[in-house]
């Protein structure tokens, strides 16, 4: 790995936080947000990652609120959003925080999205509409949301890497082989943080059964070797335990671990608890794990 990458993955350090409730719908909690993001960035995480489909409009308060802290979209639909308008607000923020925000990007589902067609192509003419905006957004600055093969390839040669959200630790170590050795490879990892494990499959389950109904995943999750019959009533047990850290801080160093083994260089926490998703800040526990990852 050459010395300018080195530093490219650098920026996003080991461990990060993903969540929905960084962009939150009441405008009288962005005070709330700015508070957390303060606190993380302190606590010694490498990068936020903005969930549930946020717009450029939701990156501004989130990368003003640090200091340090790498922002990304986890991911800006490429349908909802114009390339020129993307980067010229990317342009923006870099000029304003140098360094400090990555462009997340994904084709969604076709479940949520009319006009969903082609997305490998979409995908690529998306990329080639930041390269020739008046402000280009370069590969360097922008990470894709990737599964398969092909948008995993695309994730390598025309972005930093590949963001892959609900996938296991087999699936991380076929990500690495399809990115080759130099690309970033940040996925997302589940942490409930309960000793009591049916209270854990529960509040796990609770977050599952709206992405098992989306093909793009399960779908991958049927090439990875699980059954239709994992996917009913939320997910097994089998299915659970290979999507999520489930139980205490050594349990969530330990699933961390394997992703690290298999490849990752990243791997970005979403913490759930029994509260909604898109609107908890679980400070508290964002606290134990920055602790047991000795972030300080």
């Amino acid at each position: 790995m050459t010395s300018e990458i080195s530093d490219q993955h650098a920026r996003f350090g080991t461990i990060g936080i993903w969540s929905g409730a960084l962009h939150p719908e009441d405008a009288g909690r962005r005070r709330e947000v700015s508070d957390a993001v303060a606190e993380l960035d302190e606590l010694g995480y490498g990068t936020l990652w903005i969930g549930g489909s946020p717009s450029m409009e939701d990156v501004v308060p989130v990368v003003d609120a640090g200091r340090r802290i790498t922002v990304a979209t986890g991911i800006l639909s490429i349908w909802q959003h114009s390339a020129t308008d993307v980067a010229e607000q990317a342009a923006r923020i870099e000029k304003r925080h140098p360094g400090r925000f990555v462009l997340g990007l994904g084709v969604s589902h076709d479940a949520l999205t009319p006009q969903y067609a082609r997305p490998y192509s979409e995908m690529v003419a998306y990329l080639d509409a930041l390269d020739t905006a008046p402000d280009p957004v370069p590969a360097s600055r922008r990470v894709l949301a990737a599964l398969g093969p092909k948008m995993l390839t695309l994730a390598a040669e025309r972005a930093v890497g590949a963001h892959p959200y609900l996938v296991t630790a087999e699936h991380t170590a076929q990500a690495r082989d399809a990115l080759g050795p130099d690309a970033l490879l940040a996925p997302e990892l589940k942490v409930v943080l309960d000793t009591d494990l049916d209270r854990a499959r529960t509040v796990a389950r609770g977050t599952l059964a709206m992405y098992l109904q989306l093909p793009n995943y399960t779908s991958n999750l049927l090439r990875l070797g699980f059954e239709d019959a994992d996917f009913a009533d939320g997910g097994s047990n089998r299915l659970l335990d290979a999507l999520f850290a489930l139980g205490d801080l050594e349990t969530a160093r330990a699933r961390v671990d394997e992703y690290r083994a298999a490849g990752a260089d990243h791997v970005a926490l979403q913490v759930l608890t029994e509260d909604d998703r898109h609107s908890c800040l679980p400070r508290a526990e964002w606290r134990e794990l920055a602790s047991a990852f000795s972030l300080g």
